[in-house]
This record gives C-alpha cells, structure tokens and sequence, in this order.
C-alpha cells in the first residue's frame, strides 16, 4: 500500500456534501460557513431613500444643515444630542440635528445659532408634536419626513439657496 492510499471509506466521495471531506482516519470533516446575524435595519431601501431625500431638500432649499440621528442617547440625552450636534463641526451653526432614540421613547431637536435663528423654539415644539403623533401611529419615518417638512417650512429659502435656485 502507497503513503496516502485510504485503508478504509464509510462514505463514497459522490456522497459527500459541499464542504465535506472524507479524512484518511474516515473521519468525516465538515466546514461550515457562519455568517453572524445582521442588525435589522429600521427602514427599508426605499424609506432610507425617502428620508434622504427630504433631508437633501430640506438642506438645499434653507441652507441650513439638517441631519437626523438615530440610536441611544444614553442617561442625559439632551447632552448627548447637543455633542452629536456639535459634531458637524463648521456647519454647526446652521445646524439642526433631530436626535431619535425609539428604544428610550425620547427624540431631541438640537438648532445652531443661526438655524435658532430661523427656527424658534415654538416650531420646534410644533414638529415635536407632529413626530409624537406620527411615533404613536408606529410612522417613525413619516414623523421624521413631516417634521423636517415643518422646520424647513418655517426657516423658509436663504438668500444663497435662493440665488443658486435661480441660476
């Protein structure tokens, strides 16, 4: 007998499944592929397209910087929503960052200077209540289209944004 010629087979090679492998002992050896489970996503394709395009049109017709966070926001979500804000670095100031965490049941609406500026606190209390309302329903992303709708309703075209419509 040849070094390497297999003594005994309790399975033909035509048996054998994908990633199976009959070893010289008989043992049989399997490889298995382990793909660890993926985070569900909160929104399908289409809704994450329909939020990104109310933010591209929200952004573009105010130039204000809108963006939308989601996720936790830890004990003191306030203050974690305004580091998140702040994370926009030079944009900052024209910042307005809507701050969602569904497992907390909390959302946060953090505005720069100058979106504050355009944006008073009265119409962020009312898309505050319109993302209530549209949450309670189950609509996470209709409340986040509607209240961005609103904010940017109120902080209405700057000059610039204006001016770049036009030509």
């Amino acid at each position: 007998m040849a070094t390497g010629d297999i003594v005994e087979r309790s399975a033909e090679a035509s048996e054998l499944g994908h990633g199976e492998a009959m070893m010289a002992t008989g043992r049989l050896s399997v490889a298995r592929r382990v793909e660890p489970d993926r985070p569900r996503l909160p929104f399908s394709p289409s809704q994450l397209a329909r939020l990104d395009e109310a933010l591209t049109l929200s952004s573009r017709s105010t130039g204000l910087e809108f963006a939308i966070y989601l996720g936790d926001l830890g004990e003191d979500t306030r203050r974690q929503a305004e580091e998140l804000h702040a994370s926009l670095g030079a944009r900052a100031a024209e910042g307005v960052l809507i701050a969602v965490s569904p497992g907390q049941r909390t959302f946060e609406i953090v505005t720069g200077e100058e979106a504050f500026r355009r944006i008073p606190d009265r119409s962020c209390q009312l898309a505050a209540m319109s993302m209530v309302a549209s949450f309670k329903e189950g609509e996470l992303i209709e409340g986040l289209i509607g209240a961005l709708r609103m904010l940017a309703d109120t902080a209405g075209t700057s000059y610039a944004a204006s001016r770049a419509a036009h030509h």
